[in-house]
């Protein structure tokens, strides 16, 4: 099985990008953030040519902002859109944002995110984002946390490794401790970052921002994780970035993260080394 998460920042936007990468790199299950498409037009521009590959949708959308979604060839059952008990922005009145879409795939309790931004420590979208990143791992920790799997935008670098140049994010958000702790919290729950497991010392980023050529310098984050429990960390052969996506014209600002998991739970995880195009 061939999982992926990426961070198209608008679906539509990317149309001419996504389906070609899809059919290249034929992921069994994506996670997909920012859809920024309500669902009847994400159905309307996107089911029918998923269907044609193979692909079920499950999409928790609002418009103009966020949105996330799930497509799958293995499966998808027990849909959820949203977390229980998730908080709401700018108060608990407020409608909840798109965020969170959760289904079973192949076995796999699988959930794509968008975390929150924060957009500064002193901001009340950061305390938000705390309280969201906390609904988060009450969720996974009530579930069978051996079985989860929990994809996508975190909005978070969980070390100074990943970041090109931590000095200048230090007042920042993505790196402050609450962040960090937050998110060692919900990995506390059983889940490994399979991506730095892969790869303790590479330099490897997921984000690069569009200004100063800032992706052709390797000047970036790495903010989109895959999160395994002990189920499918078992089976990895392979987890790697796909900087080729993030090539050419019209990118998004996010490269996919692909995770190759053996069909056959029995102990051998298989090469570790990603595809020569992902690395140059």
């Amino acid at each position: 099985m061939r999982l992926a998460t990426w961070n198209v920042n608008s679906a539509k936007s990317r149309l001419p990008r996504l389906l070609p990468w899809l059919d290249e790199r034929a992921p069994d299950v994506v996670c997909l953030q920012e859809t920024k498409l309500s669902d009847a037009d994400f159905a309307e521009t996107f089911d029918a040519v998923l269907a044609e590959r193979g692909y079920q949708v499950a999409h928790h959308g609002q418009g103009r902002w966020n949105g996330v979604a799930l497509l799958s060839r293995a499966g998808l059952d027990d849909v959820v859109r949203g977390l229980p008990d998730e908080p709401r922005f700018p108060d608990e009145d407020s409608a909840p944002d798109a965020r969170a879409v959760t289904a079973t795939c192949g076995g796999l309790r699988v959930t794509s995110v968008y975390v929150p931004n924060g957009r500064a420590p002193e901001d009340p979208h950061y305390a938000y984002k705390l309280r969201w990143l906390d609904a988060l791992r009450t969720m996974v920790a009530a579930g069978d946390t051996a079985t989860t799997v929990v994809a996508g935008d975190m909005n978070i670098a969980p070390t100074d490794a990943d970041v090109w140049d931590p000095d200048l994010f230090v007042e920042s958000t993505h790196v402050t401790k609450p962040e960090r702790d937050a998110l060692a919290a919900l990995q506390a729950s059983g889940l490994r970052d399979v991506v730095r497991d892969r790869w303790p010392d590479e330099r490897v980023f997921s984000y690069w921002d569009y200004r100063a050529g800032r992706f052709h310098k390797d000047l970036g984050m790495r903010i989109d994780l895959v999160l395994t429990g002990q189920v499918a960390t078992e089976r990895v052969q392979a987890a790697w970035i796909d900087r080729k996506a993030r090539k050419g014209t019209g990118p998004s600002d996010h490269a996919p993260v692909i995770v190759d998991l053996d069909e056959a739970p029995d102990g051998d995880i298989g090469p570790v080394v990603p595809p020569p195009s992902a690395r140059r």
